[in-house]
């Protein structure tokens, strides 16, 4: 198997593909635009987790690198 990628010019090609695709002879994979890739992780990840788990996350990894240093 080989895959390559492809830019579709036109809607009449992008028929074809689908029609391909129907008759099993290609296999589509679509991709997420190469934009949305290129955010930071820091961007994709803001507001995933509260303020006050942040904060307590803080806290234990303090306290693990205490316990760290401690056993050293």
């Amino acid at each position: 198997m080989q895959t390559v990628t492809i830019e579709i010019n036109n809607t009449h090609a992008a028929r074809l593909i689908d029609e391909l695709a129907a008759m099993n002879l290609i296999r589509v994979i679509k991709k997420m635009p190469a934009k949305e890739n290129k955010k930071k992780l820091s961007e994709r990840l803001a507001g995933s987790i509260t303020s006050k788990q942040g904060k307590q996350m803080h806290k234990e990894l303090a306290q693990m690198r205490n316990e760290w240093e401690r056993d050293t």
